[in-house]
């Protein structure tokens, strides 16, 4: 009788993976109470295939859940049709819930069919016999089994539990359980004083950017949240679980985040390779419809890299909803876990987002300034313009107070606080993060991302002219015009890299940088002529600068500023959703 009710209320199973020969016990060791028989690609097909019973009442369940989903969802204009036509009275109302009731009844009698379908197939038998003992010992051998198996990801026990490092039990400064530190937004009206009066005239525009931000603006940033869409996608998701654990060897995991949320988790790992990249680790931040079974973890997998892909809050196995204070928790999480389960050290890891991925991603540069380099392909600096792209003029305000509310993705903000290297990848024919049309490659939020990030870090060379030539090169809509500006203001790399390494030995690597004086200092203390036999390489310097003036000459900044730009920024000729190829996937410049 237990095992029939826990056949009821167990989770659906979908697949059965083909066991890999390597992980199949030896022969002769003995069984121990916790742990039972997998089955074995000879013996059982991998598709877990549901007798008559369960598979009518798994359909019925499955289309009562997509019923209810889009009542959700209609809710609203549905009570407000009911109100309008006087349904809602109480002599109208308790015959609806008599019938509610009963078709509640027939549902969990459904559920009981199913449960004793489930319980006369064998496969299911074995697979909730290793569920249960995995809940009970988490032993190394039961998860190895229960890895077998693909199934409702919510019965899946936790792996990685955000208090487990040691050093955040002991830390007063880690997150708590409201979450890790964000950077918040400045108020819109500075120096008005926050009365009790402003308060009240401020609530009613606090609580319709509330409503709306809880219910359009977030599921139109992230469409993935969408139950409908994830119920449409879920072969391809199945799909693509099967590809990463039966051909890469993926493991699996669910890692609970300081807010409660449970995140959803892919591990692939190389170091066991001859090839050298497969000592790094790259973790992947996914786009706003993006899942790790099919999302960007592609790229440096084909590329040899060790990969760790997880899913948004609210996405597929993740639980919770995706706003960025959720978002930067389960980031948390994540760089927790290949830190301290996986045995990566904070060098070896690199960061790579897709899109609105770019938020984690800066985040977790941010929070974790040992990270090795960040990879941001098709991201933005700010979400306020791209929302306002998509939204009615008249609502501007009512947009920009919600999103830096509600949903400030700050990714410009994030990125000046790293110290490390940084490549960004800018698609030429983006149509999701340009504010007019894919054709106007400057209205691309990538390029206004890299413009801040370089001002940041080299404000006295992205000062004037620097800057205005960065924008005639980031202009240029081919391969052919960037190298015609390029060599038209004869950009000296051996100069450069010269004036940006005396510079970093003389004052470190923080940024940001007044790299300009520093190089004029070097013209002083050397000399001219009489030095220029003695230091070759660092000649070219002294015919950039100004003789008379405290800064280096416009000529230098110009060479400078596009030396920097290109090798900070690489272009990509596509659309927002072509996959990146994997031979187009390089690490990011450093000195």
């Amino acid at each position: 009788m237990a095992k029939l009710l826990s056949c009821v209320l167990g989770p659906r199973l979908y697949k059965i993976y083909r066991e890999r020969d390597s992980e199949r016990a030896p022969s002769g060791v003995p069984e121990t109470p916790t742990s039972v028989t997998t089955p074995t690609s000879s013996s059982w097909e991998t598709y877990y295939q549901p007798r008559a019973l369960e598979k009518h009442a798994d359909s019925i369940l499955a289309l009562a859940s997509v019923f209810w989903s889009i009542s959700y969802y209609s809710s609203p204009f549905a009570f407000f049709y009911l109100y309008r036509k006087g349904y809602l009275s109480l002599s109208k109302v308790v015959p609806f819930s008599h019938y509610a009731g009963t078709l509640l009844l027939l549902l969990a009698g459904v559920a009981c069919l199913r449960g004793i379908g489930r319980w006369t197939h064998p496969q299911y038998r074995q697979f909730i016999t290793i569920l249960e003992a995995t809940h009970r010992n988490q032993s190394a051998e039961n998860k190895r089994q229960l890895a077998n198996y693909n199934f409702d990801f919510r019965s899946w026990p936790v792996d990685f539990h955000w208090e487990e490092p040691s050093s955040r039990k002991e830390s007063r400064g880690g997150p708590s359980r409201r979450g890790v530190a964000l950077l918040r937004p400045e108020p819109l009206h500075r120096g008005t004083a926050d009365t009790l009066l402003n308060r009240v005239k401020k609530l009613p525009c606090q609580i319709t950017s509330y409503l709306v931000a809880h219910t359009l603006g977030r599921r139109m940033l992230y469409p993935g949240s969408v139950y409908l869409l994830q119920k449409a996608l879920m072969p391809v998701l199945l799909q693509g679980q099967a590809r990463l654990v039966e051909e890469c060897n993926g493991r699996r995991a669910k890692l609970l985040a300081c807010d409660g949320n449970e995140i959803d988790t892919m591990f692939v790992d190389r170091r066991g390779t001859a090839e050298p990249q497969g000592q790094k680790l790259v973790i992947c931040c996914e786009g706003n419809a993006g899942f790790y079974e099919v999302g960007c973890v592609s790229t440096p997998l084909e590329a040899g890299y060790s990969v760790l892909g997880w899913n948004h809050p609210g996405f597929a196995g993740s639980t919770g909803v995706p706003f960025p204070q959720n978002e930067a928790n389960a980031m948390d999480v994540v760089v927790q876990f290949a830190i301290h389960r996986l045995g990566f050290q904070p060098q070896d890891i690199i960061i790579y987002a897709w899109s609105i991925g770019g938020f984690t991603a800066t985040w977790a540069a941010m929070s974790y300034p040992d990270i090795s380099a960040v990879i941001l392909d098709a991201s933005f600096d700010d979400l306020v313009p791209l929302a306002l792209k998509v939204m009615p003029d008249s609502w501007r305000g009512l947009v920009t107070r919600t999103v830096r509310q509600h949903l400030n993705l700050n990714n410009a903000e994030q990125l000046c606080r790293y110290q490390g290297p940084v490549l960004l990848i800018r698609r030429t024919k983006d149509e999701i993060i340009t504010t007019t049309v894919p054709e106007d490659i400057m209205s691309n939020r990538g390029n206004d991302l890299l413009l801040k990030l370089l001002q940041h870090r080299y404000p006295r060379v992205m000062a004037d002219e620097g800057l205005r030539v960065v924008r005639q090169w980031l202009e240029a809509s081919s391969q052919l015009e960037e190298a015609s500006i390029y060599s038209r203001w004869e950009v000296e790399e051996d100069w450069c890299l010269s004036v940006l390494r005396s510079y970093q030995a003389e004052h470190g690597p923080d940024f940001p940088w007044s790299v300009g004086k520093e190089a004029l200092g070097q013209e002083r203390q050397l000399g001219r002529a009489q030095e220029r036999d003695e230091y070759p390489d660092a000649w070219p310097v002294f015919e950039c600068l100004s003789s008379a003036g405290e800064d280096m000459s416009a000529d230098g900044r110009r060479q400078l500023a596009l030396f920097l730009a290109q090798k900070h920024l690489q272009n990509f000729e596509a659309s927002h959703c072509t996959p990146f190829p994997a031979q187009n996937f390089q690490m990011p410049w450093h000195l």
